[in-house]
This record gives C-alpha cells, sequence and structure tokens, in this order.
C-alpha cells in the first residue's frame, strides 16, 4: 500500500507539473479573437506535422428545440454536408426554382394529411405524388456529395460532425497548405446553404432513430427514462427527435431554425496544427468575416422544476434485463461540478471501481456497472446515473440493494485518501491524453470556450479536483442521492414480450 500510495504521488507531481507547464506553453502559442460579426475564433500554433485540424462548435443542440421541430437540430448537422449554392449544383438558379416548388407542394400535402376534420385520401395521395414530382425535379440539378469530395481530394481526413444536446460541432484534418481552401468551403456552407435532398435526408434520420432507438431495447428504456425525470426542461425530449416530428417537419422549417442559430454571435471556432496565427486570421477575416451578423438567439428560459417524488418507469420485453436509476444535478458551471466528477471517477473508472468490484469481481451479479454524470448534457441542470446490466439469471431488481449500498457508502464514509488520489490522478491523465492531437485540442478549445467563455477551463477543471475532499463528497451525495430526487427505470425480462 505504501509503494501504491507513493506511486500516485509521484504520478500527481508530474501530471501536474505537465498541467502547469502546458497551459502556460498553450498561452503563448494561443491567440483569441472575436470578428466584428460576433464569430469566436481560436487559433494554437502547433507546427510538430504540417498538418492542422479544426473544429466549429455551434451553441444549439436538441435543448433548443421545441414540440414539432425535435431532431431538426440534428437534421441540419446532415444537411451543412449538402453544400451551397457553389457547391453540390449543377444550375443554382434552376435549382432554387425547383425547390420552391417542393416546399410549395409539400406545404400543401403535410397540411391535407395532417388535417384531423377533413381528411380526403383520393386528395392526399394526389398532393403527395405532386410532391414527389417536384423531388425529382429538384434532383436533377444535384451534384451528390461534391463537398465531401472536394475536401477528401485534398488530404481530408476524420471528417465528421456530431449533435447532442447542447451543441453541434464540426470538424475534420487537412495538410497545411490548405487553410485557404478549407476557410471558403467551412464558410460556404454556413453562408449560403442550400437544402437540397432535404426529404431523402430526413429519411435517412428517421432510419438512425428506428436503428438505435426503437429497434434497441435500451435506446426504448433511456428515451422513456429521460421523459420521465425531466418534466418541463427539454433534455427531456430525444437528441434525434420524436417520430412524428421527424415526419413532418420541412426544409423552411429547417431554414428558420438556421437563421435564427446558426449566427456568428453563437459559433466558436478552433484552428489547431502547423499555421501562422497573422495569416490564418486574416484567412479567416476573409471568408468568415462575410457572415452576416445578427444577434445571439435568447438563452433558454425552461428550468426543470425540483423533483419531489420518485418516478419509475418499467418495461417488460424479451430482452437481457437493464437497470438504470438517476438523480438531477445541477449544470456543469455549479461549484460543485468537480465534486460530481470524482465521484464519477470513484463509481466507475476501471477495474479497480467500487461498482466494478461488488456487481462484476465479487457479487458477480452484472456484466457491467457505471456511475456518470452529465446526463444527457452538461450546459444545464442534468443527471447523475447509475447504469447496470445483470448477468444471466440476475434481474434488474436485483442490481438495486448493492448500488444504493455503495451510494449510501459514499454518504456515509469517508473516501479513503489514497483512493480519492488515484481518482484525481488518473483525471488528470486523461485531461493530457484529449490534448494529444490537433483533432482533440481543436474540439475541446472549442467547447470550452463556447460553454465557458474561456478556453483555460479545460486546465482549471484540474486544479479544481485537486480541491475535492473527502468531506465534499459526503456532502454533495447527502445531498443528491435521496428518494425524491430519484427516477428509477428498469427492463425486466418477460417471455412473449415485445422484441
Amino acid at each position: 500500500m505504501r509503494r501504491a500510495s507513493s506511486f500516485f504521488f509521484l504520478l500527481t507531481i508530474i501530471a501536474t507539473a505537465a498541467s502547469a507547464q502546458d497551459v502556460a506553453s498553450y498561452e503563448k502559442r494561443t491567440t483569441v479573437r472575436k470578428l466584428d460579426n460576433g464569430l469566436t475564433v481560436i487559433v494554437m500554433e502547433r507546427p510538430e506535422a504540417p498538418v492542422f485540424s479544426f473544429a466549429t462548435v455551434v451553441n444549439v443542440g436538441s435543448a433548443q428545440e421545441v414540440p414539432g421541430i425535435t431532431g431538426l437540430a440534428h437534421m441540419f448537422e446532415h444537411m451543412a454536408f449538402k453544400g451551397s449554392d457553389k457547391v453540390g449544383t449543377s444550375n443554382i438558379a434552376a435549382e432554387r426554382t425547383a425547390l420552391a416548388k417542393v416546399e410549395e407542394t409539400y406545404g400543401a400535402y403535410d397540411r391535407a394529411r395532417r388535417d384531423p376534420v377533413g381528411a380526403d385520401k383520393a386528395r392526399v395521395a394526389e398532393l403527395e405524388k405532386a410532391w414527389k414530382a417536384a423531388i425529382d425535379d429538384a434532383n436533377k440539378y444535384v451534384v451528390a456529395n461534391e463537398f465531401s469530395k472536394i475536401i477528401d481530394r485534398v488530404g481530408a481526413v476524420g471528417v465528421n460532425a456530431f449533435t447532442n444536446t447542447d451543441e453541434t460541432a464540426y470538424f475534420y484534418s487537412l495538410p497545411s497548405n490548405q487553410v485557404e481552401l478549407w476557410a471558403y468551403m467551412e464558410s460556404e456552407r454556413f453562408l449560403n446553404p442550400v437544402f437540397r435532398e432535404f426529404y431523402k435526408e430526413r429519411d435517412v434520420v428517421f432510419e438512425e432513430r428506428r436503428m438505435r432507438t426503437e429497434s434497441s431495447p435500451i435506446g426504448r428504456l433511456v428515451e422513456q427514462a429521460l421523459a420521465a425525470a425531466f418534466t418541463a426542461h427539454p433534455y427531456g425530449q430525444p437528441v434525434v427527435g420524436w417520430p412524428s416530428d421527424l415526419q413532418t417537419f420541412s426544409a423552411t422549417d429547417a431554414a428558420a431554425f438556421f437563421k435564427k442559430y446558426y449566427v456568428p454571435a453563437n459559433m466558436t471556432m478552433a484552428i489547431v496544427g502547423d499555421v501562422k496565427t497573422s495569416d490564418v486570421m486574416a484567412i479567416v477575416e476573409k471568408y468568415f468575416g462575410r457572415l452576416p451578423k445578427s444577434p445571439a438567439p435568447d438563452i433558454l428560459r425552461t428550468v426543470e422544476p425540483k423533483q419531489t417524488v420518485e418516478r419509475s418507469v418499467t418495461a417488460h420485453e424479451s430482452a437481457q434485463p437493464v437497470y438504470l436509476e438517476a438523480y438531477h444535478r445541477p449544470a456543469a458551471g455549479d461549484p460543485d461540478d468537480a465534486i460530481y466528477n470524482v465521484m464519477s471517477g470513484i463509481l466507475s473508472q476501471g477495474r479497480t471501481s467500487r461498482l466494478y468490484r461488488s456487481l462484476v469481481r465479487d457479487k458477480k451479479i452484472a456484466a457491467g456497472a457505471a456511475g456518470f454524470n452529465g446526463f444527457p448534457g452538461d450546459k444545464y441542470p442534468s443527471l447523475f446515473a447509475f447504469f447496470a446490466i445483470p448477468t444471466p439469471g440476475h434481474t434488474a431488481a436485483d442490481m438495486v440493494e448493492p448500488i444504493r449500498a455503495e451510494i449510501e457508502r459514499l454518504k456515509n464514509e469517508d473516501v479513503a485518501a489514497d483512493e480519492l488520489q488515484s481518482v484525481k490522478t488518473r483525471a488528470k491523465a486523461n485531461l493530457l491524453r484529449r490534448l494529444d492531437s490537433n483533432a482533440g485540442l481543436a474540439l475541446q478549445l472549442a467547447q470550452y470556450q463556447n460553454q465557458y467563455g474561456d478556453w483555460r477551463e479545460l486546465f482549471r477543471d484540474v486544479d479544481k479536483l485537486d480541491k475535492v475532499s473527502a468531506a465534499d463528497i459526503r456532502r454533495v451525495a447527502a445531498a443528491t442521492f435521496v428518494p425524491n430526487n430519484r427516477t428509477v427505470a428498469m427492463l425486466e425480462s418477460a417471455k412473449g414480450g415485445a422484441k
């Protein structure tokens, strides 16, 4: 034990020194500038190899959606790869006319099919036929996948994007001699987007929902658990969207969503790699300075009311049992955020974590068990959740007592000094690993700048972890893990249940 403690102490010194050295070094190589139109740009020089990575983070996710357009933030992530009025079309004037016809015919068809009073099946079929004919006409002008093909030809790597509850991000890497091409291509899809092939892509997103949620017992359970835990806040709605919304929102809806949220004041961009700051900033000004200035959208108003009763969801299916319980916790900006992160590490980090040792290794009642926080997002008050998958012969209900025994330990017993230190050391090591690549660093810088207003919060997280004490853990655990703040979701195996 003495050797182990000394080892962890040594790792702590190394990790702390590396972190301090890195943040000082990064500050010397990092420039943050806000353009006149409100776009925040971060450039970090890292000339180890002749490449650079970028990440554009837009401050919009499913939390900004309202009933009727759920899934639209994710939908626009797909549409951003469709090009612009210069990329992806053979004749933009003719295409715009054809796309206007698509929207006109879709609006008539959609109103008719959703009319709760005067539904006329023959009329609906006729309108649907006209809409599909308009789509076929518009598709004649599409140059498929041209955006991706152009950047692929010059060596793009890791071309991707994601949408979650709190943000939408776009990222890839290129050789350093392609900075101007990148700036042109990336700015074009936000300056002059064209919502071509919208309904085709909407079907793709609907299929994603079918595969990840409706065809997945765990996906269905998690969706219902979140809907039960959040009765007012949009964290209770799925990022991929509700099925009816995915079958009804339009390209016109997408254009309105884009106009509201894809404004420079709501976007943060980070460029990391073998670049010169003065050169990159000049190029960024040239291309991204074209984006029209517009006010940032309103801050989300709805706050989830305090939970005062325990809630539960139970599914009976012919599937692997699953157990989930979750407790409301504050947003990531809360002073106690680091304490929740440490508790997550104590419960779930590796094979020495408490839940793994208790449920998986010792009792052998679970194939996997974890406790994690910031679910499903962390910009707003969210959840600290416990998750377990029982082994054959055990039920979801069998997970309740051993999980709550570990919760009671956090509330009533001080975490040993060596256990607490090892968790902090691993957290620091994880931070250093995240900063290892240009791509990882660009995304982290943009995310932290976007959420906290200062990329240095990435390093301050480590300092906050260092200050967490055993008494802090007991205090926060006792306040958070109480029955009236709990939502329980169980998937119990049942013969003849849903497949």
